[in-house]
């Protein structure tokens, strides 16, 4: 009786775990179908020195001043589209996905670093015919465009870090939240081998919903691309190597030697990268402006892309000077909604010669 007992207990544990892994297992996604999915118009593959091919879509105005956009860890270039719709008509925009990201997936050379990546970037838009332009990082692509700016001084016009990552956190600046459990959860040796295979798409659900304050924005298809890109075939063990490698910020003094004009901009509700970390930006950098947005979560230019992209506009029409003498004023009305959303209205207002405003919802 007791063995018949234990084995219905075994066999009800065996057909559980095979729920489990038939809900949760994820076998890789081929390339080719993905790049069917998520490719345009607008989008070239390129192929670099080291073999890898960067996906890369050059948008906007082709005559316009050039902005270079780096999305953030475990995102892609569609991130980035808000701005694109908001200000193409003035100025060329190029986007990319970094290695270990959407349809540009693991790399040969298996460089994932932060500085690996600033050299990818540099390298893809000299394919491109670009010299110099502004470069813009959200995250993680923050933290890229801070190495760019340290490597390669002489290609800026312009910096712009949203939200960004790269320098060195005190211990109470310590991220909360889904998304940042995520990324702990990659970082462990056993259970980052086994998110190479169980990889639940609820795990970026959560994540996604954790990094906005106003949540409409996370749509199914969002979650959808997210989950898809990320399991295309090859991207998990890259993410996985990409975790292993050491957090190299850059040291106070690199930063405060940085001349670059640059656009700092924040939510203070971001649940990854304390505002109080933009703040320490804004106070190294010796030619800056910090905008706040109030309300808003990790990733502005998605949750309120016509403000935000309004203070890029701004920052670039001063000629990349953020002096706030020569940015012009911005006025932004936040509207919470019954259903919790938020309404944001801009609207650019030239500012009195003999007022000095900064740009924006929030700023310093």
């Amino acid at each position: 009786m007791l063995k018949r007992i234990f084995l219905g207990v075994v066999a009800l544990i065996v057909i559980a775990v095979a729920v489990i892994a038939a809900a949760w297992v994820q076998f890789d996604i081929p390339r080719e179908e993905l790049q069917a999915k998520y490719a345009n118009e607008a989008s070239q593959f390129i192929e670099l020195r080291s073999g890898a091919v960067a996906h890369v879509r050059d948008q906007g105005n082709p005559d316009g001043d050039v902005l270079v956009l780096v999305h953030g860890s475990n995102a892609a270039l569609q991130t980035w589209e808000p701005w694109v719709a908001a200000l193409g008509d003035t100025y060329r925009i190029i986007t990319l996905d970094m290695p270990a990201h959407g349809l540009t997936g693991a790399t040969p050379d298996e460089d994932y670093s932060v500085k690996g990546m600033a050299a990818f970037t540099r390298e893809t838009v000299r394919k491109l015919g670009i010299e110099t332009f502004t470069l813009g990082g959200n995250s993680m692509g923050g933290a890229v465009a801070l190495n760019y700016a340290v490597e390669y001084p002489e290609d800026l016009e312009g910096l712009i870090l949203v939200c960004a990552a790269g320098i060195k956190r005190d211990e109470a600046e310590t991220s909360r939240g889904s998304a940042s459990w995520a990324f702990s959860l990659v970082r462990m040796p056993v259970i980052g081998d086994l998110l190479e295979i169980i990889t639940p798409r609820s795990l970026f659900a959560n994540s996604l919903n954790s990094v906005f304050v106003d949540t409409s924005i996370v749509t199914e298809d969002m979650i959808t691309m997210y989950f898809e890109l990320n399991v295309m075939e090859g991207t998990r063990p890259a993410t996985f190597k990409r975790f292993q490698i050491p957090r190299d910020p850059v040291p106070d003094d690199v930063v405060q030697a940085l001349d670059v004009p640059t656009l700092v901009m924040w939510g203070d509700k971001d649940p990854l990268i304390p505002v109080s970390v933009g703040e320490r930006f804004d106070a190294l950098l010796p030619n800056s402006t910090l905008v706040v947005y109030e309300n808003v979560g990790h990733i502005p230019m998605e949750e309120v892309a016509d403000v935000s992209a309004a203070d890029v506009r701004a920052f670039m029409e001063a000629g990349a000077t953020p002096a706030a003498a020569a940015m012009p004023a911005l006025e932004a009305t936040v509207t919470v909604e019954d259903d919790g959303s938020l309404t944001v209205e801009a609207t650019p207002e030239a500012a009195p010669a003999d007022e000095t405003e900064a740009p924006a919802a929030a700023a310093e």
